[in-house]
């Protein structure tokens, strides 16, 4: 089974027209793939020119690649090996990427396939040319009610899917969307993501998206994406967070505290949605109740979403970002470019000897 991924012309799309036994094939079909290994025949990294850096992060950074072979751009996630040793992200690192290479839904990024050298690991995923919804709602200072239900009714179908899959996210935040040709959403950066059939407590994510139970050391589920959703909800509609202090540990006592105020321009729809999900006693929260997200799909704020349509991607997007070709980059911020300084010997060859 493949669904369409929006920007790679390569994939073929398959209408979903029983959404259940959608996803039992998806947990199926997740399951199998998580147990292989997505190397590409023939391919190293002197296959690729490196264009430019798209994005960076605490082990590296994501660049612009063009496979030279195919002519195909891609969205190329470069890791540095010592680094991950260091700071004993092996683990980590490695859960990434299984779970990068099973997952198959049209708004989530997936890994084409992986390499590796003497220096970097590569993650190669396909480019996204829309830029993320950060940079889109900065530029715009909000998005309407209308433009916030469209992307966040996809959020919502994401996070079902990832969490049928027993899938943690623990990173939803603007930066980590990504807009493609089409308008359509992708949530990108599985670097938290996780396998959670019980509780975990690790602390992790974006202070101002932390749920309650994740500051306080609780254990926790599938409940904090559903804080982070309320949050992102809010952040889209009004243009910034609901939970705003220069120290985090004044965002963290708000948090816990529950202490916000509604924007006065949202309607009694979404303040009363908001007010569900972001209920710092969890046995109230919206998507984890005994109805489960269709206390989120139900709610009248989405009165009129076609879910179905929209997994099919049928729906006319409210809008469509500027791109000149597969390969414009425009879309996003500039970052200074640092060359890649591969070793002449393997390095850390051992540990890296599954990936």
């Amino acid at each position: 089974m493949k669904v369409d991924d929006g920007d790679n012309s390569k994939t073929t799309f398959l209408p979903i027209v029983d959404y259940k036994d959608f996803l039992d094939k998806a947990k199926r079909q997740f399951e199998e793939d998580w147990k292989r290994k997505k190397n590409p025949p023939g391919l190293s990294i002197q296959d690729f020119d490196i264009q430019r850096t798209l994005g960076t992060g605490s082990f590296g950074r994501v660049v612009l690649a063009l496979c030279t072979k195919n002519n195909s751009y891609y969205a190329m996630k470069i890791l540095d090996k010592g680094s991950i040793i260091k700071a004993k992200q092996l683990d980590h690192t490695l859960n990434e990427k299984r779970i990068l290479q099973a997952l198959n839904f049209p708004f989530v990024v997936y890994m084409e396939f992986s390499l590796k050298d003497n220096s970097y690991l590569y993650f190669t995923m396909p480019f996204i040319a829309g830029g993320e919804m950060f940079t889109h709602l900065r530029r715009m200072g909000k998005f309407d009610e209308g433009c916030s239900r469209f992307y966040s009714a996809q959020v919502v179908l994401a996070l079902e899917y990832l969490h049928y899959l027993d899938l943690v996210y623990r990173d939803l935040k603007p930066e980590n969307i990504l807009i493609d040709k089409f308008g359509y959403l992708k949530i990108t950066d599985f670097g938290f993501c996780k396998i959670v059939k019980g509780r975990t407590w690790t602390l992790c994510g974006t202070p101002e998206y932390l749920a309650p139970e994740i500051i306080m050391s609780k254990g926790y589920s599938k409940s904090v994406d559903w804080w982070s959703f309320g949050v992102l909800l809010y952040e889209m509609c009004a243009g910034y967070p609901p939970f705003i202090a220069t120290d985090p540990m004044k965002i963290y006592e708000k948090i816990i505290a529950g202490r916000y105020r509604f924007a006065n321009f949202f309607s009694p729809e979404l303040r009363d949605l908001i007010k569900n999900l972001l209920q710092v006693d969890i046995t109230k929260r919206f998507g984890i109740l005994k109805m489960g997200v269709d206390d989120i799909k139900d709610h009248k704020w989405f009165r009129g979403i076609q879910w179905l349509s929209l997994l099919n991607r049928k729906l006319d997007a409210p809008f469509i970002p500027k791109c000149k070709s597969s390969g414009d980059s425009s879309n996003f911020e500039h970052y200074e470019e640092v060359p890649l300084r591969i070793s002449s010997t393997d390095q850390f060859a051992k540990e890296f000897a599954e990936f």
